[in-house]
C-alpha cells in the first residue's frame, strides 16, 4: 500500500499531525528485507509505529489473510485492531480474544479478512477449528512478545508459527530489552531499532512523592490524597494500583461510600465489565480507576494526570509500567506511593519529594459527567455519528454537552453533561434509533 493512501488518515482519524522519530524510522526500515526488533518504552505510539510498516507492506485485498497481530491481552487486541482500523483503507481487519462472542467472531471470518489481530489462544482455536486459514500470511507482529513469554503462551505461539510457514516479515515489539528470543522464530539478520533511552526523557516528565500513612490501612490516607490533589480544580484522571483483586474491591467500595466516581478493574471480571470500566475512566465520568497490574499494559488510556501506588509494586518491571499510564507524548504527569508505617522501600523507587497531607482539605470528588447506555452497537449496525446525531437531534441539546461516544459490538456508551443527563434520557425515550426502539438509560 502505498503511503499517499495511508498517512493523510493518520492525521484525520487518529489527530496525529506528525510522526515522532520512532514512528518515522518504523516507516522506512518496511524497505528492508529484513525482520524488525522495536523496543520502546509504554506510550511512545508504539501501535501506530509497528502499523506504519505493516500498512506499506500490505497488497490490495486478495481474498486471504495477509498479516497477523498477535498480542497477550484482549484489550491490547481492541486497541490495536482500532488503530489498524482506521489507517487501512479498503482492508478488512478482524478481532479476535477471549471474552469476545465466539459466534459473532464466526460471522467475521465469513468474508475472509486481510489483517487478524489476536490473542495466542483464540486465533490458535479458530485455526484448529478450520474457521481461518493462516497458511497465506505474510506478515506477522509479536507485540509485547516479552509478556508473550511470560504468561507461558510458547506452547500456542509454536503451534500458530507452523501454521504460517509463508512469512517472509516479521515484527516484535517489546517495552524491555529481552535477553531472549523466542525459539520458535527464525529471525532474518533481525533489525534492532532501540528506543528505551526514552525513559530517561520520561522521566524528567514524572514527579515521584512519597506520601506517609498513619495507618497500615491506607484508605483514610488515601482519600485524604485524593482531596488534596483536587483541590484546587476538578478531579482528574488517576489510576489506583493495588498487588491483589480483593484489595481493588475493597478500595473502590470504601472510596463510593465516600463519593467518590471511581470505577474497578482486574482480571476477574468479565470482558464487558472491563471495557466499560475503561470506557467510563476514558470518558471522564468514572475518572477515578481501582486497579490490578493488569492496567499497567496494553489499555488505550488517555491523559492520565496521576498514579497512586496503593501497595507497592511487586517488581521493578511493574513499577516501570505502572507509571508508564502516565507522562504519555510529552505530557508530565504525578506518581504517588502511599508508605505505612515501618514500610519497607523497594530499591528501584526513587522520590522527588515529600508530599504533605492536609485532613482538613475538602474537594468534590465527583465528575461532571455520566454515561448513558445504550442498547445497540456495531452488530445493529450503529456508528458514532448515528448516535450523536440521535441525541442532539431528539434530545433538544447542543453538540457541546456530549461528550466520548463508545461503540461497541451490542451497546453503545455515550458521556453527556451530568446536569443534563436526567432530560436527555426522559426525551429520547420512545424514539426509535436508526428504525429501532432502544433501551436507553444512565449507568449507575
Amino acid at each position: 500500500m502505498r503511503e499517499k493512501e495511508f498517512l493523510p488518515l493518520v492525521e484525520q482519524r487518529l489527530g496525529i499531525g506528525q510522526l515522532n522519530e520512532m514512528q518515522i524510522k518504523m516507516m522506512a526500515s518496511a524497505s528492508e528485507p529484513r525482520d524488525i526488533v522495536l523496543l520502546s518504552p509504554t506510550g511512545s505510539g508504539k501501535t501506530l509505529a509497528f502499523t506504519l510498516p505493516v500498512m506499506k507492506l500490505m497488497r490490495p485485498s486478495t481474498g486471504r489473510v495477509q498479516c497477523v497481530v498477535i498480542a497477550p491481552s484482549r484489550e491490547l487486541v481492541v486497541q490495536i485492531a482500532g488503530v489498524m482500523r482506521e489507517v487501512s483503507p479498503g482492508l478488512r481487519v478482524v478481532a479476535l480474544y477471549g471474552g469476545h462472542n465466539v459466534e459473532d467472531e464466526v460471522n467475521s471470518l465469513k468474508v475472509v479478512p486481510d489483517i487478524v489481530v489476536a490473542t495466542p489462544g483464540r486465533l490458535l482455536d479458530h485455526a484448529v477449528r478450520r474457521n481461518i486459514d493462516l497458511l497465506p500470511v505474510r506478515i506477522v507482529v509479536l507485540d509485547e512478545f516479552d509478556k508473550s513469554l511470560e504468561l507461558g503462551f510458547d506452547e500456542e505461539m509454536e503451534k500458530l508459527m507452523k501454521r504460517m510457514k509463508n512469512v517472509s516479515r516479521f515484527i516484535l515489539t517489546s517495552a524491555t530489552n529481552a535477553d531472549v528470543m523466542p525459539e520458535f522464530l527464525n529471525l532474518n539478520n533481525p533489525l534492532t531499532l532501540d528506543f528505551l533511552s526514552g525513559n530517561e526523557n520520561l522521566k524528567t516528565r514524572m514527579r515521584v512523592h512519597r506520601v506517609k500513612s498513619d495507618s497500615k490501612d491506607k484508605l483514610e490516607a488515601l482519600l485524604s490524597l485524593l482531596k488534596c490533589i483536587t483541590a484546587e480544580g476538578p478531579l482528574k484522571k488517576t489510576i489506583i494500583f493495588v498487588n491483589h483483586r480483593e484489595s481493588a474491591e475493597r478500595v473502590v467500595e470504601f472510596l463510593k461510600k465516600k463519593g467518590v466516581d471511581a470505577s474497578l478493574y482486574h482480571g476477574a471480571l468479565d470482558q464487558r465489565e472491563r471495557e466499560t470500566a475503561v470506557a467510563l475512566f476514558n470518558n471522564g465520568s468514572r475518572p477515578v480507576l481501582v486497579a490490578t497490574d493488569l492496567a499497567a499494559r496494553g489499555l488505550d488510556i488517555e491523559k492520565v494526570a496521576s498514579i497512586i501506588h496503593y501497595h507497592q509494586p511487586l517488581t521493578r518491571e511493574a513499577y516501570t509500567h505502572r507509571n508508564g499510564r502516565t507522562a504519555r507524548v510529552e505530557e508530565e504527569g504525578d506518581i504517588y506511593l502511599l508508605v505505612g508505617p515501618d514500610e519497607e522501600i523497594k530499591d528501584y523507587v526513587e522520590f522527588d519529594d515529600d508530599f504533605e497531607l492536609n485532613p482538613a482539605t475538602e474537594s468534590v470528588l465527583k465528575s461532571g459527567f455520566e454515561t448513558l447506555y445504550i442498547t445497540g452497537g456495531k452488530r445493529e449496525k450503529l456508528s458514532r455519528g448515528d448516535i450523536l446525531g440521535f441525541i442532539v437531534k431528539e434530545g433538544g441539546i447542543d453538540v457541546g454537552a456530549v461528550g466520548k461516544i463508545n461503540v461497541f459490538d451490542h451497546y453503545s456508551l455515550v458521556a453527556v453533561k451530568k446536569s443534563k443527563a436526567g432530560r436527555i434520557v426522559e426525551k429520547l425515550s420512545g424514539h426509535k434509533l436508526k428504525g429501532e426502539k432502544r433501551k436507553i438509560s444512565i449507568m449507575r
